[in-house]
């Protein structure tokens, strides 16, 4: 078998099927790039084609100078992306160093009702989370947006396998040193877990940052909107502006990129600990 996998026919086959994949994969990221640069009357026409016919910026300056709530919706989307992922980093590998290293009580428990919520669908926690927050009064506000997402039952399980894996001979080291429990998790063990928290930093940002479903149910002003439930606003009952919604969601997309360009070196880091691992 693995002389199959190491087989020149092995490999050219394979990256004849990557490169297609890929090829396939891109095709609509590339037309939405083109179709931000034509006017609507051409995206419509139904015709294919990746070259505006006529070329124009009008589509950008409608989004930036016309529309006065974008800027509001890019700005309440990185402070919720921002928020949601520092937030997430903190604790999930708290809590996730805690199950992996500290001994208390209930530890078995707690770590078994983490695992019971990674198969409960987020749509179900859907309207007790609208109940509390309705009851609480954070409806339509930064904390109804951000508390609830503040924590994940599926990194906490991640930085926990991340942690089972960390030489002890560091943490015992520095426990001889004077440091106590807080110490050791701050100032060794969290640098030293970058690969990790960039990985999922990755994940959280562009979970929060592509967020639909909880913010159309809790945000209901226009100023509170993120850029997601933005977008379907250019969408209306009789003709939707297909020309300004490209044009939203290139720019949609730049701090995603920016955000894994950033941590790419960290990202594949992880992948590569973790295979390594496997």
């Amino acid at each position: 078998m693995t002389k199959i996998f190491n087989s020149l026919y092995f490999k050219v086959i394979l990256y004849i099927f990557l490169t297609v994949y890929g090829i396939i994969t891109v095709i609509p990221f590339l037309w939405a790039f083109s179709a931000s640069f034509k006017p609507l009357s051409e995206i419509i026409n139904g015709e294919f084609n990746f070259i505006p016919k006529h070329f124009t910026l009008d589509n950008y300056k409608q989004i930036f100078l016309q529309e006065p709530l974008f800027g509001r919706w890019f700005f309440n989307s990185v402070i919720i992306g921002v928020s949601v992922t520092i937030l997430n980093l903190l604790f999930n590998s708290m809590a996730g160093y805690a199950l992996a290293r500290l001994h208390f009580q209930g530890k078995q428990f707690w770590f078994f009702l983490i695992l019971a919520v990674l198969a409960v669908p987020a749509q179900i926690t859907l309207i007790p989370t609208f109940l509390i927050l309705k009851a609480i009064g954070w409806l339509n506000s930064y904390p109804g947006m951000i508390v609830p997402s503040m924590v994940n039952a599926t990194f906490i399980f991640m930085m926990r396998q991340f942690f089972v894996n960390f030489p002890r001979e560091l943490e015992e080291a520095a426990q001889l040193d004077g440091l106590n429990a807080w110490g050791i998790f701050w100032y060794i063990v969290l640098p030293l877990a970058q690969p990790a928290l960039a990985a999922q930093a990755v994940f959280v940002f562009m979970g929060s940052w592509n967020n639909f479903l909880l913010p159309i149910v809790i945000l209901f002003d226009p100023e509170m909107f993120t850029l997601p439930l933005g977008l379907n606003t250019f969408k209306g009952q009789y003709i939707s502006y297909w020309n300004y919604i490209m044009a939203a969601s290139m720019v949609f997309t730049l701090p995603g990129l920016g955000i894994y360009a950033f941590f790419n070196r960290y990202f594949i880091q992880s992948v590569t600990f973790t295979g390594g691992k496997g």
